[in-house]
Protein backbone atom coordinates (compact mmCIF):
# COMPACT_ATOMS: atom_id res chain seq x y z
CA UNK A 1 0.00 0.00 0.00
CA UNK A 2 2.77 2.24 1.09
CA UNK A 3 4.28 1.91 -2.32
CA UNK A 4 0.86 2.44 -4.33
CA UNK A 5 1.20 5.51 -2.23
CA UNK A 6 4.82 6.59 -3.54
CA UNK A 7 4.21 5.45 -6.47
CA UNK A 8 1.50 7.78 -6.84
CA UNK A 9 2.57 11.10 -5.55
CA UNK A 10 6.19 10.60 -7.78
CA UNK A 11 3.43 10.31 -10.85
CA UNK A 12 1.79 13.88 -9.23
CA UNK A 13 5.48 15.32 -9.06
CA UNK A 14 5.99 14.04 -12.89
CA UNK A 15 3.39 15.81 -13.81
CA UNK A 16 4.09 18.95 -12.18
CA UNK A 17 7.68 18.56 -13.70
CA UNK A 18 6.35 18.00 -17.30
CA UNK A 19 3.98 20.96 -17.30
CA UNK A 20 7.24 22.96 -16.59
CA UNK A 21 9.11 21.70 -19.05
CA UNK A 22 6.85 20.52 -21.93
CA UNK A 23 3.75 23.10 -21.18
CA UNK A 24 1.28 20.26 -20.31
CA UNK A 25 -1.41 22.50 -19.82
CA UNK A 26 -0.91 24.22 -23.42
CA UNK A 27 -0.88 20.75 -24.90
CA UNK A 28 -4.20 19.56 -23.44
CA UNK A 29 -6.19 22.55 -22.99
CA UNK A 30 -4.69 24.36 -25.52
CA UNK A 31 -4.08 28.22 -25.33
CA UNK A 32 -0.68 30.72 -25.50
CA UNK A 33 2.41 28.91 -24.02
CA UNK A 34 2.86 30.11 -20.48
CA UNK A 35 5.73 31.20 -19.24
CA UNK A 36 8.10 28.35 -17.07
CA UNK A 37 8.25 29.52 -13.05
CA UNK A 38 11.01 26.92 -12.00
CA UNK A 39 10.91 28.68 -8.26
CA UNK A 40 6.75 27.79 -8.57
CA UNK A 41 7.38 24.02 -9.95
CA UNK A 42 9.94 23.52 -6.79
CA UNK A 43 7.35 24.64 -4.50
CA UNK A 44 4.80 22.60 -6.01
CA UNK A 45 7.00 19.71 -5.61
CA UNK A 46 8.12 20.70 -2.03
CA UNK A 47 4.67 21.06 -0.71
CA UNK A 48 3.77 17.27 -2.64
CA UNK A 49 6.62 15.80 -0.77
CA UNK A 50 5.60 16.94 2.34
CA UNK A 51 2.12 15.69 2.02
CA UNK A 52 3.64 12.52 0.82
CA UNK A 53 5.41 12.35 4.54
CA UNK A 54 2.59 13.11 6.15
CA UNK A 55 0.48 10.48 4.36
CA UNK A 56 3.37 8.11 4.03
CA UNK A 57 3.87 8.35 7.56
CA UNK A 58 0.00 8.12 8.96
CA UNK A 59 -0.45 5.06 6.41
CA UNK A 60 2.56 3.14 8.00
CA UNK A 61 1.28 3.64 11.81
CA UNK A 62 -2.18 2.57 10.53
CA UNK A 63 -1.11 -0.68 8.71
CA UNK A 64 1.22 -1.16 11.78
CA UNK A 65 -1.67 -0.93 13.86
CA UNK A 66 -3.99 -3.16 12.18
CA UNK A 67 -0.98 -5.61 11.42
CA UNK A 68 -0.65 -5.54 15.45
CA UNK A 69 -4.42 -6.10 15.82
CA UNK A 70 -4.48 -9.01 13.25
CA UNK A 71 -1.74 -11.08 15.18
CA UNK A 72 -4.39 -11.22 18.51
CA UNK A 73 -6.14 -14.79 18.74
CA UNK A 74 -9.74 -14.22 19.20
CA UNK A 75 -11.24 -16.69 22.18
CA UNK A 76 -14.91 -16.80 23.01
CA UNK A 77 -15.20 -15.87 26.61
CA UNK A 78 -18.24 -18.00 27.35
CA UNK A 79 -16.85 -21.51 25.28
CA UNK A 80 -12.98 -20.66 24.65
CA UNK A 81 -13.58 -21.90 21.20
CA UNK A 82 -10.75 -19.91 18.52
CA UNK A 83 -12.02 -17.70 15.86
CA UNK A 84 -10.15 -18.60 12.95
CA UNK A 85 -10.99 -18.03 9.05
CA UNK A 86 -14.64 -17.02 9.66
CA UNK A 87 -15.66 -19.56 11.97
CA UNK A 88 -15.50 -20.87 15.11
CA UNK A 89 -13.12 -23.95 16.34
CA UNK A 90 -12.04 -25.57 19.46
CA UNK A 91 -8.75 -24.67 20.26
CA UNK A 92 -7.15 -28.15 19.66
CA UNK A 93 -8.62 -28.00 16.14
CA UNK A 94 -6.79 -24.33 15.51
CA UNK A 95 -3.94 -25.43 16.08
CA UNK A 96 -3.97 -28.77 14.17
CA UNK A 97 -5.31 -26.63 11.41
CA UNK A 98 -3.42 -23.45 11.75
CA UNK A 99 -0.06 -24.63 12.60
CA UNK A 100 0.00 -28.42 12.21
CA UNK A 101 0.52 -29.32 15.75
CA UNK A 102 -0.78 -31.75 17.32
CA UNK A 103 -2.22 -31.73 20.74
CA UNK A 104 -2.63 -33.87 24.00
CA UNK A 105 -3.95 -32.86 27.33
CA UNK A 106 -3.27 -32.84 30.73
CA UNK A 107 -3.60 -31.60 34.03
CA UNK A 108 -2.00 -28.41 35.86
CA UNK A 109 -0.98 -28.14 39.30
CA UNK A 110 -3.63 -25.82 40.46
CA UNK A 111 -6.84 -27.90 38.54
CA UNK A 112 -5.39 -31.02 40.15
CA UNK A 113 -5.38 -29.76 43.95
CA UNK A 114 -8.93 -28.36 43.04
CA UNK A 115 -9.55 -31.67 41.64
CA UNK A 116 -8.14 -33.68 44.32
CA UNK A 117 -10.05 -31.40 47.03
CA UNK A 118 -13.34 -31.64 45.16
CA UNK A 119 -13.01 -35.50 45.35
CA UNK A 120 -12.09 -35.21 48.80
CA UNK A 121 -14.86 -33.34 49.33
CA UNK A 122 -17.88 -35.64 48.02
CA UNK A 123 -15.73 -38.44 49.50
CA UNK A 124 -16.16 -36.97 52.95
CA UNK A 125 -20.35 -36.14 51.91
CA UNK A 126 -20.96 -40.20 51.28
CA UNK A 127 -19.35 -41.12 54.51
CA UNK A 128 -21.55 -38.77 56.36
CA UNK A 129 -24.08 -40.05 54.46
CA UNK A 130 -23.68 -43.76 54.79
CA UNK A 131 -23.18 -43.17 58.43
CA UNK A 132 -26.48 -41.59 58.58
CA UNK A 133 -28.31 -44.00 56.60
CA UNK A 134 -26.24 -46.60 59.06
CA UNK A 135 -27.95 -44.60 62.29
CA UNK A 136 -31.20 -43.91 60.89
CA UNK A 137 -31.93 -47.73 60.14
CA UNK A 138 -30.77 -48.78 63.68
CA UNK A 139 -33.24 -46.37 65.40
CA UNK A 140 -36.34 -46.90 63.51
CA UNK A 141 -36.36 -50.77 63.55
Amino acid sequence: MLWYQSIGFLVIIGVLWLDQVQGLAEILFGGQPQERDWRGSGMGTLVVICIWAIVCGLTKRLVDRLHYLSGFLRICAWCRQVGHKARWMRLEEWFSEGFHIQTTHGICPECLKKMQEEKAECRRKELEAAKGSETGGGVGG
